[in-house]
């Protein structure tokens, strides 16, 4: 195991010790956790960057093409075909 000496802003460490405490974690734990997750998220984004750079444009969009004009599924509307008003996250 490895350590590193941290600098956080007041206010993030602040709410950092906040969130470990309600998690009933260390400090250690949370932070951790966040560290391992974020790392995990970059690994996905580069992914499918790299992914998306070897694609197809004109092939993708040829399929869309023959894709049929249907109504979309109930509870499958977007949300400017619902309105804004009717949008609930």
């Amino acid at each position: 195991m490895s350590t590193y000496p941290l600098r956080l802003a007041d206010h993030v460490m602040e709410e950092a010790k906040r969130a470990a405490a309600e998690d009933n974690v260390s400090l250690n734990q949370l932070l951790s956790a966040f560290i391992a997750d974020g790392i995990g998220h970059r690994r996905a984004i580069m992914s499918l960057s790299k992914r998306a750079a070897s694609g197809n444009v004109d092939a993708a969009l040829a399929i869309l093409d023959r894709a049929p004009d249907v109504a979309p599924d109930p509870g499958d509307e977007s949300v400017e075909a619902l309105g804004a008003s009717s949008f609930r996250p």
